[in-house]
C-alpha cells in the first residue's frame, strides 16, 4: 500500500475536546494527545487517504479517556459515558451509537463485522498499529508509520500502558486486560 497523505499533527476538533480534560490527563496530556493523533493518521491512511469523519474524531478523543477520567484500566464504559455526555451537550447525540461502537470495539481481538463496521474496523486497526508500536501495520508502509511516530512522539504513552497493565494484573490477575473483547 502506498500512502501519500501528510502527517496530521493538529486536528482542532480533537484539540478542543482534549482541552476540556487537561486537568484529568495531567502529565499524560501530550502522550495521550499524540496517541489519539497517531490513531487518526493511521485511520486516514487505512482508508486510503480519505477524510476522517466527525464521529471518528470524537471517538478517537474519547476512546481511552476513561483511564484518566475514571481512574480505571477497565475504561471502555467510562469512555463511552464521557463521549455521550459530550455528544449530548454538543447537539450531536445522533452520532452516539456509532461513537459508542467505535469505543467499545476498538480492542476487539478479531475483525469487527457488526453495525458501523465501516468506521469501527479501520479504527480498531489504526489503534492496533499504534499500540503495537507499528509491529502490526495492516499493510501500511513502515516508512509512513515511522514518519507518524516521529511527528507525534510517544512521550511515555506506552510506558504508561505497561505500568497500568502491571497494576491491573496485580489487582485482578484473572483479568489483566479488561478492555479486550473477543
Amino acid at each position: 500500500m502506498r500512502v501519500t497523505t501528510s502527517v496530521l499533527t493538529d486536528v482542532p476538533a480533537v484539540g478542543r475536546i482534549l482541552e476540556r480534560f487537561s486537568r484529568e490527563l495531567g502529565r499524560d496530556r501530550v502522550a495521550y494527545t499524540n496517541h489519539v493523533l497517531r490513531v487518526v493518521n493511521f485511520f486516514v491512511a487505512l482508508e486510503r487517504g480519505g477524510a476522517c469523519p466527525q464521529q471518528v474524531l470524537i471517538a478517537a478523543a474519547f476512546h481511552d479517556l476513561g483511564i484518566w477520567t475514571a481512574g480505571t484500566f477497565d475504561y471502555l464504559g467510562p469512555s463511552v459515558v464521557a463521549a455521550r455526555a459530550y455528544l449530548d451537550e454538543s447537539g450531536l447525540g445522533g452520532l452516539g451509537d456509532e461513537v459508542e461502537a467505535i469505543i467499545v470495539h476498538h480492542h476487539k481481538v478479531r475483525t469487527y463485522r457488526g453495525p458501523f463496521a465501516e468506521t469501527v474496523e479501520p479504527f480498531r486497526r489504526a489503534d492496533l498499529v499504534d499500540v503495537s508500536l507499528g509491529a502490526i501495520r495492516f499493510g501500511l508502509p513502515r516508512p509512513f508509520v515511522g514518519s507518524v511516530k516521529a511527528a507525534l512522539p510517544n512521550s511515555g504513552f506506552h510506558r504508561r500502558l505497561v505500568a497500568l497493565t502491571v497494576r491491573q494484573t496485580a489487582r485482578e490477575p484473572w483479568r489483566p486486560l479488561p478492555m479486550l473483547k473477543w
